[in-house]
């Protein structure tokens, strides 16, 4: 697995207050973390794990199930997936080797099969309205270059850490915009430096513009499961559906806070973010 690639952890099993109820959504689940492994740090302990899934298993929300997200908008979860709220999602990152503390992270999005290898942090980044003119004559080259700058600039951080420095291998999915649904995915593909190809992963990035911010939904994938897997965020986004007053189409440039960036760099901080980068947008 190359430096990069996603943290893999058992789940210990649930003993919480609905017992087998919840036993059978965390037990025996293999996580793919959407944050890398890089890092030299010793493995939780059996109780740790234990002690981490039981609150995970006692909080988490079995769908079909509609979930409320920061008052602005409401999670259609489907049956098959779970949702586990704050601060349990940020208890469960951590265990994974996140670091944790994300102040836009609401949750993250668990399958029930034991046998699936992925997990969709949840997240509402506050920015205000995002004018999204800029999506019609965007190069993808230039993003790419910029996400990629990003990448270098904060590689000495990761280095500082113990954790292997990345590099931008491209995309495997150019940034595409709906701009009738307000709808933004991505994918870049990322290695630890001087690995080889064949260890690269992929950051698959789904975002859904509102009339405050946007949500963005993201996985760690291996590039063989990307047609797989990333309609997986993308069925999350046609599951999102904003209050009403928070569409993107409900501002009127009288009330709200109009963002400081555009839609590019949503792009390049958030593909920085998922590859481990702590560089949000904006």
């Amino acid at each position: 697995m190359a430096a990069g690639a996603p943290c893999l952890l058992s789940g210990a099993g649930s003993r919480g207050s609905d017992g087998g109820a919840m036993r059978d959504v965390v037990s025996g689940l293999i996580l793919a973390a959407a944050l890398p492994c890089g890092a030299a740090q010793a493995a939780p302990s059996q109780e740790r794990q234990r002690e981490v899934w039981d609150d995970v298993g006692r909080a988490a929300r079995k769908g079909p199930v509609d979930v409320a997200l920061d008052g602005q908008a409401v999670l259609h979860l489907p049956d098959g997936e779970v949702f586990v709220p704050q601060p349990q999602a940020d208890r469960l990152l951590d265990l994974m080797g996140g670091p944790g503390g994300d102040p836009g992270l609401l949750g993250v999005i668990l399958p029930r099969d034991p046998r699936a290898t992925w997990i969709m942090p949840v997240r509402f980044a506050a920015s205000g309205f995002i004018k999204d003119d800029e999506a019609k004559t965007w190069a993808a080259d230039d993003l790419l270059a910029g996400v990629r700058g990003r990448t270098d600039a904060q590689n000495r951080a990761r280095e500082k850490k113990g954790i292997a420095p990345l590099e931008i291998v491209g995309w495997a999915l150019a940034p595409r915009y709906d701009a009738a649904r307000r709808r933004l995915a991505w994918a870049v593909s990322s290695r630890a430096v001087g690995a080889g190809a064949e260890r690269a992963d992929v950051d698959y990035n789904a975002c859904a513009l509102g009339r405050d911010g946007y949500f963005s939904f993201g996985m760690t994938v291996d590039l063989s499961d990307l047609p797989k897997l990333g309609p997986i965020a993308e069925r999350q986004l046609a599951a999102l559906e904003f209050n009403p007053g928070k569409r993107y189409e409900d501002f009127d440039g009288k009330a709200g806070r109009v963002a400081e960036h555009g839609l590019a760099a949503v792009v390049v901080g958030g593909a920085a973010r998922q590859a481990g980068v702590a560089a949000p947008a904006g």
